[in-house]
């Protein structure tokens, strides 16, 4: 297969993933290597490296996508940043947002994370990142509650709902059937962190 033109560039970042993506959901994370990705994407393992530092993240690679959803939350609340990271957390639902877990096609993607540990292990490492990332975010936009613990139950809250959802679509229902659902418990999750880490609360 012939390389790509732009070896630098997003394109070819992108072309990298969507041809390690189709592998590992075909075979299974643990039974492709990285040599085999570059060769099918026409480049080289240190190409594929340099884009991406580890082999996990040629699947989950959506953590920039994640901060950035928080991140722009935080950022654009012009009152109450609760409020805000709501209104962002249901957007992803409403819009079958990847990060959501609703998007058409996503129980493969579920099963190949489910069936590795490695991924199971990474996909932790990179949910801590951004709950450090959000700490970091609302001490910088002055919250006046206690940032970590609110971080802290929204990460891990809603990876429990994300979870959830996933479980019941591997399990065969549907995204429609699933939706309300999993807005409503991210609902239920938001009003539970504001009887405890509201603006103001200490």
């Amino acid at each position: 297969m012939p390389r790509t033109a732009a070896r630098g560039g997003p394109q070819t970042r992108a072309r990298i993933s969507d041809v390690a993506t189709q592998l590992f959901l075909e075979r299974g994370f643990d039974a492709v290597t990285v040599a085999e990705v570059a060769r099918e994407a026409g480049v080289s393992s240190v190409t594929v490296f340099k884009h991406f530092p580890r082999k996990e993240d040629l699947l989950l690679d959506r953590a920039d996508d994640a901060i950035e959803v928080l991140r722009t939350a935080v950022r654009s609340a012009s009152a109450d940043v609760l409020t805000s990271l709501r209104e962002a957390v249901l957007g992803l639902a409403d819009d079958r947002h990847a990060l959501s877990g609703l998007k058409d096609g996503s129980v493969p993607f579920f099963v190949t994370v489910a069936a590795s540990p490695a991924l199971i292990a990474r996909a932790r490492e990179i949910a801590d990142a951004i709950q450090q990332t959000l700490v970091e975010e609302l001490a910088a936009a002055a919250f006046e509650g206690d940032a970590a613990l609110l971080a802290a139950f929204l990460i891990s809250g809603y990876t429990t709902v994300l979870t959830g959802t996933a479980r019941r679509l591997m399990a065969g229902e549907t995204p429609d059937e699933v939706a309300e659902d999993h807005r409503a418990r991210v609902d239920h999750l938001f009003d539970k962190l504001r009887t405890g880490f509201a603006n103001g609360t200490s």
